[in-house]
C-alpha cells in the first residue's frame, strides 16, 4: 500500500519587476517544488490571500516550507533599511502571518536562506542587513563554504554530521534571535547559519538543499527528515483549526522586548509580541 503523502506548503510572491505583458506573475524556483517531491511529500504553493483564504489553505498543510528570496521588510523588525536591502511586500504579506500561524500550529517548519531570516523576524528576532563573501559565484549545486553544527541539536542529527560543506546564496544574516530560537550551526566568520526550536519541529538553515538534494546527502536526509516530521503530523491529526491569523499589517516593532534581555543563543519563551497574533 503506497504511504499517502503529507500536504507541504510552499509560500510563494509576486515578482516585482514589471514583465512585458503588464500583467502580473508569481514567482518560485521550481527546485524547491522538486526536491519536496522527492523526499515524499505533496507540494502546495501557498500566494498572498486575504486572511480568510489563507487561514483555508494553512489549515489543510501538513508542514510549510518557506524558501529563499529577496529580503524581509526592515520595519518588521524596527530598523530603517540599508541600501542594499530589496524586500517585496507581497511577499512578506503572506510569510509573516503564516509563519506565526505555522509556529502556533506546531506544524513541522522549514526555512530556507530568506525563510530562516523570516522565520527569525516573524518571531520578534532582528538581521544583520547587509554582510559580504556569503554570496558564492559558482552554480548553485558547488559547494563554497564549511558549515559547523552544534553537536546534539537536531540540526546535526538529522544532517548526520556536524561539519559539511554547504552553498551560499546571501548577504543578510540572523542578528538577535528570534522567541524559542536556538543558534545551532555557523560559517567559519560567525554567521549564524541554522536556526532551530526545542519544543517543536522547526528546523532553518541558511544555505540551499533544494538545489543539492540529487547529489548531497546532508541536503537529502534534511527534506526527508522534514516530511517525516510532516507525515507524522498528520497522522497525529494536525494543529490547532481554531486558530486565526494576525492580520500582516500589524506592527511588529512596538511589541519588541529589551534587546539587552534577548539572550543570543536561546530566544526565551515569553515575549509579547506573540501575545495576540493568534487567538483561539
Amino acid at each position: 500500500m503506497t504511504t499517502p503523502r503529507p500536504l507541504i506548503g510552499i509560500t510563494i510572491g509576486p515578482t516585482t519587476k514589471p514583465s512585458a505583458d503588464g500583467l502580473s506573475y508569481l514567482r518560485l524556483r521550481s527546485t524547491y517544488v522538486r526536491a519536496v517531491e522527492l523526499a515524499g511529500g505533496a507540494p502546495i504553493l501557498v500566494p498572498p490571500l486575504g486572511p480568510e483564504a489563507l487561514l483555508a489553505v494553512l489549515e489543510r498543510l501538513d508542514g510549510i516550507v518557506f524558501p529563499g528570496g529577496p529580503d524581509v521588510d526592515p520595519r518588521a523588525y524596527g530598523e530603517a533599511a540599508h541600501p542594499a536591502t530589496d524586500v517585496n511586500a507581497g511577499l512578506d504579506a503572506v510569510e509573516l502571518p503564516a509563519a506565526h500561524w505555522a509556529v502556533h500550529s506546531d506544524i513541522p517548519v522549514l526555512g530556507i536562506c530568506r525563510g530562516q531570516q523570516l522565520v527569525n523576524v516573524a518571531l520578534g528576532g532582528t538581521l544583520r542587513q547587509h554582510i559580504e563573501h556569503h554570496t558564492q559565484q559558482a552554480s548553485r549545486h558547488e559547494l563554497s563554504h564549511q558549515l559547523r553544527v552544534q553537536s546534539g541539536s537536531r540540526l546535526a542529527d538529522v544532517l548526520g554530521a556536524t561539519t559539511l560543506e554547504v552553498n551560499s546564496f546571501h548577504h543578510q544574516s540572523v542578528d538577535r534571535l528570534g522567541v524559542g530560537l536556538q543558534a545551532v550551526a555557523w560559517s567559519p566568520d560567525g554567521v549564524v547559519e541554522g536556526l532551530e526550536s526545542a519544543d517543536r519541529w522547526l528546523v532553518c538553515v541558511q544555505f540551499h538543499p533544494e538545489d543539492l538534494v540529487e547529489s548531497h546527502a546532508p541536503s537529502q536526509r534534511l527534506l526527508e527528515a522534514f516530511v517525516a516530521a510532516c507525515r507524522a503530523h498528520s497522522g497525529a491529526g494536525g494543529g490547532d483549526a481554531a486558530c486565526q491569523l494576525r492580520k500582516p499589517g500589524q506592527d511588529l516593532a512596538a511589541k519588541r522586548r529589551d534587546p539587552q534581555q534577548h539572550d543570543q543563543r536561546d530566544g526565551g519563551n515569553d515575549d509579547p509580541i506573540l501575545d495576540d497574533v493568534l487567538r483561539p
